[in-house]
């Protein structure tokens, strides 16, 4: 028997996450994820999915499996939606309920963007200036969003599901571990059995890291015959954890001491909640003062409820400051904004402050107008705190670049601009090493994905001379048969 792999998403580039399985008959999709990068290429990779349509509608594919939530590994369920799959996703309860207000968002970037091309185009036509592209229809909408919430199925850790249109006996059974990356998110294996034989193939989805606030630790990989791992961070290691308030401690009194202000950049989900608990353990310890901090991200407000409610995915110190009766993600000084009026009226504050805003790389909402108010001010700090991909405005601001563009104008870079990459979800490469350990005495191959091809090369080094493994770093489309 063979399983057959068909890669097609976040093959020798971090985003887009999407692995197609068949085996006994049964197709299985390993994710479904937006790919972020130059915008020229977003709308073709996006609006391809890995089963053509009329398969789709068919039926022709059986069962989604999420790893967890993050945009690029689910951004793209609504287009499945959309051309007609009406199958379950497997995910756990924490991923369901984060996802809701996650793919209402992406919808609603998705209608915006095309409103705002249809309407320069309408312009261009109106002044008679050559004519554009033709008017566009955004990727998907919110209604397919909302398609997508009525087909969720929740899994609990470390039980085995078998996957709908299989049996034990022929097709696929899950068994998803904590991956420790954010809240909810989950390692899988995949048994695929046929004619007796069963072939188990273990995806990383995304590999967390130990003492990361909020969420618990990583398990460990389970054993299997084959890995898709991911490599993030496979070329570089990140400064140790307890470096992070020490550093964080000494940007915000050096804004304070100037009279400038903090814009983060962060993304709406776990990044945000790990940077509010952080500092409000920080000014309870004395080690900050206590100062005006926004939150200007509805998607970050209605993360933080789900976050209140999955209290079961919190490691014993969120837990032990809970307990105390105080609310982690919120105190006087702190304030989450909702309305545009209330998010422009942070531009009349002339005391020092902190906003966080999505997006995490820069690349649409309120953080771009925050940025464009902000980044020629020397007194001001821009504090870059994740994984920026590359081309992204984030990732030219964290190679510090003098000259970047905003809403298409050309500004001045003034403004300080730190990272801070130890609050980073992702393992870097000796995490990743060490995570994999468990398995390796079993694997036959490993298959490396989520990372880009540099990162990927050094990582594939890295295991060749540890584990004296054979390793892959696929290609977009590239198809393998393991067994």
């Amino acid at each position: 028997m063979a399983i057959r792999l068909h890669f097609w998403g976040a093959d020798q580039t971090v985003t887009g996450s999407s692995h197609h399985l068949e085996c006994a008959g049964q197709n299985i999709l390993l994710d479904c994820g937006l790919f972020q990068g130059r915008r020229q290429d977003t709308a073709t990779i996006n609006s391809h999915l890995a089963l053509a349509p009329e398969q789709l509608a068919a039926g022709g594919l059986n069962a989604v499996v999420l790893s967890h939530a993050h945009i690029d590994h689910s951004g793209d369920l609504p287009l499945l939606a959309k051309q007609g799959y009406r199958g379950p996703i497997y995910t756990t309860p924490s991923t369901i309920d984060l996802c809701a207000p996650m793919l209402k968002d992406a919808a609603h970037i998705q209608e915006s963007d095309a409103e705002f091309i249809n309407k320069r185009h309408w312009r261009r036509e109106k002044i008679k200036m050559p004519a554009g592209p033709d008017p566009m229809d955004p990727l998907y909408g919110q209604a397919d969003a909302e398609q997508v919430n009525q087909l969720f199925r929740p899994v609990k850790l470390d039980e085995p599901q078998v996957l709908a249109g299989s049996t034990k006996d022929a097709g696929f059974t899950m068994t998803s571990t904590n991956a420790g990356h954010m809240l909810g998110s989950t390692n899988v294996l995949m048994e695929a059995t046929e004619k007796g034989q069963t072939v188990r193939l273990l995806f990383s989805g995304d590999v967390g890291r130990k003492n990361l606030p909020i969420i618990k630790d990583p398990d460990p990989a389970p054993t299997a015959d084959y890995l898709i791992m991911e490599s993030t961070y496979g070329d570089r290691l990140h400064s140790p954890m307890g470096d992070v308030k020490a550093k964080l401690a000494g940007l915000v009194k050096g804004v304070l001491a100037r009279g400038g202000h903090i814009i983060a950049p962060a993304f709406a989900v776990e990044r945000t909640q790990q940077l509010v608990l952080l500092l409000h353990q920080m000014i309870e310890a004395k080690e900050i003062p206590e100062f005006p901090i926004f939150v200007d991200s509805p998607l970050a407000s209605a993360v933080t409820d789900v976050f209140k409610k999955h209290t079961e995915d919190w490691d014993a110190e969120a837990c032990a400051f809970y307990s105390k009766g105080e609310d982690a993600f919120g105190w006087k000084r702190l304030r989450y904004i909702q309305t545009v009026e209330e998010s422009k009226g942070l531009n009349g504050l002339h005391v020092p402050f902190m906003v966080m805003s999505a997006s995490g790389m820069c690349e649409a909402g309120r953080i771009l107008h925050h940025l464009r108010n902000g980044i020629e001010d020397p007194r001001n700090l821009v504090l870059i705190t994740g994984y920026q991909a590359p081309n992204t405005l984030g990732s030219k601001l964290v190679a510090k670049a003098q000259e970047v563009n905003i809403f298409g104008e050309p500004m001045r870079v003034r403004a300080q601009v730190e990272s801070i990459d130890s609050l980073s979800g992702h393992a870097d490469q000796q995490e990743l090493l060490d995570w994999m350990a468990p398995v390796a005495p079993t694997l036959k191959k490993v298959f490396l994905v989520h990372g880009e091809l540099d990162a990927m090369t050094v990582l594939k080094g890295k295991i060749e001379e540890r584990y004296k493994l054979e390793v892959v770093c696929p290609k977009r489309g590239d198809r393998f048969e393991v067994g």
